[in-house]
């Protein structure tokens, strides 16, 4: 029984969400504004979060935001009915695990937890395989956690589970619908930049400029290879 908090000021739709989740074996709690479910992701620590972006006293962008600047690696799905283009992409930047659009499916809602929470699964859980240390890069399943130089990356789990799965075909082109499929189970849509904005924020953490090797790479038109190849030294040096 996964423990799941829903962030929701509509007390019709927060009902829904929370009946259907029940039903689904998952202990649930609703709570109507920011401020509140900021403490209660502090303190309380839930499996995942269903987030509604427009809340009172704390929106939605500032808690995710708050939440990944403390390390709290929470899996996140923002359901809105904020549907455009920006307004997905700005949530996946801010360190939202996944989005969906209102109205939402409650069989489509409970599938999207499902995934989020295999994601999401504790280091007690993920004991799949070694470390894999390249470099000055060790990806740790056991702790679910990267690590650059000794010091963590602060990846939140779904971060973690792409890198791994780049870094278990080093060397392979991995499409970008092969990694939505297997991380986020479900196929790519139009204009879905979700694995887009996932590998940018894992390159922001672990292609620094000042390590030796640059990791993840671009195919353009096809995915991403994980691939240690050595930084061109500055001109001059």
């Amino acid at each position: 029984m996964a423990k799941v908090l829903i962030v929701e000021d509509d007390e019709l739709i927060a009902s829904g969400m929370a009946d259907h989740l029940r039903d689904a074996g998952h202990d649930v709690s609703v709570v109507g504004n920011g401020e509140v479910a900021l403490r209660r992701l502090r303190y309380d620590h839930p499996d995942i979060c269903v987030l509604d972006l427009m809340l009172p006293q704390l929106d939605g962008w500032k808690l995710i935001e708050t939440l990944r600047g403390e390390g709290i690696g929470t899996p996140i799905i923002v359901v809105s009915a904020r549907g455009s283009e920006h307004d997905r992409v700005h949530a996946l930047e801010l360190g939202a695990d996944d989005y969906v659009v209102k109205p939402v499916s409650m069989k489509e809602l409970a599938a999207r937890v499902r995934a989020a929470l295999r994601r999401g699964l504790s280091a007690v859980e993920r004991r799949d395989g070694d470390p894999i240390e390249v470099g000055e890069l060790r990806i740790d399943p056991r702790h679910v956690q990267a690590y650059v130089n000794g010091e963590s990356a602060d990846l939140t789990p779904t971060e973690f589970r792409v890198l791994y799965a780049l870094a278990r075909e080093q060397g392979r082109v991995v499409s970008r619908d092969e990694l939505l499929q297997k991380i986020w189970g479900r196929r790519q849509g139009h204009r879905d930049r979700t694995v887009d904005v996932c590998i940018k924020r894992l390159r922001d953490k672990i292609d620094r400029g000042e390590t030796e090797y640059s990791f993840i790479h671009t195919r353009f038109g096809v995915g991403y290879m994980f691939e240690p190849l050595p930084r061109e030294a500055p001109a001059g040096t």
